[in-house]
């Protein structure tokens, strides 16, 4: 009998006191779920609400994203206008302790319009360009984000993330070495793009977009400006 009592005691105690819980985290993208997991290590749990394989831009707001949202203590979204479907996930949720996270808070965006922005000019970002993490450097200022992000939610261990998140841009300035000489044959190169969200890769690596095959953002090519892209690429 007191051998039952005993492991019941053990069972409450792990249940009411999991010191070894790992904190849960919820990313947008896969893209920052992955840098997360770098900077988080073992004591994260990281999924992400857009597949890889989705056009982030537009993600159906389901009510299983609530319920994931709810359990989780940080939420970090793209920002810059691109995932404005994850708030009403958030709102949805009704976790009040959640912890909001824009990953695009410390980046210099690029293709800032200017003047009046309005529908006529497609799925515009009046902010810039909010494909930022295809360049390396900014993959490191994310992590930066992310980890202060982690330290504000879980201060007891506050120096492994961010010893993690200056591992990630240890690793990061080493493998820019080597892509960096792989990229040699591609500067100067002239590319087309479906939709303008290379900027930031063709700033890194010396790539030139000379146009896209969406004639706005957002908007489906129309035959002649296909017809004027054939053009172009010939």
């Amino acid at each position: 009998m007191l051998k039952h009592v005993l492991i019941a005691m053990l069972m409450t105690a792990a249940t009411t006191h999991p010191a070894t819980a790992k904190m849960t985290v919820v990313a947008s993208t896969t893209d920052i779920a992955s840098i997360a997991q770098f900077v988080g290590g073992d004591l994260v749990e990281v999924s992400a609400i857009a597949k890889g394989t989705a056009d982030p831009h537009f993600v159906e707001v389901l009510p299983s994203y609530m319920v994931k949202v709810k359990k989780a203590r940080v939420y970090l979204r793209v920002g810059l206008d691109l995932d404005r479907w994850a708030l009403p996930i958030i709102d949805g949720s009704r976790n009040s302790s959640l912890l909001v996270v824009d990953c695009s808070a410390s980046i210099a965006p690029v293709n800032i319009p200017t003047g009046k922005v309005d529908a006529s000019m497609g799925d515009i970002h009046p902010r810039g360009n909010p494909h930022y993490w295809l360049d390396p450097v900014n993959g490191v200022t994310m992590a930066n984000t992310i980890a202060t992000a982690f330290e504000r939610a879980d201060a007891a261990n506050a120096a492994a993330y961010r010893a993690n998140a200056e591992r990630f841009a240890e690793e990061i300035k080493a493998r820019q070495v080597a892509w960096n000489e792989k990229a040699k044959p591609l500067a100067g190169l002239e590319i087309i793009t479906y939709h303008d969200a290379w900027p930031y890769f063709a700033r890194a690596f010396g790539v030139v977009i000379a146009g896209f095959v969406e004639p706005l953002p957002g908007i489906e090519p129309t035959p002649s400006h296909t017809a004027e892209l054939i053009e172009l690429i010939k």
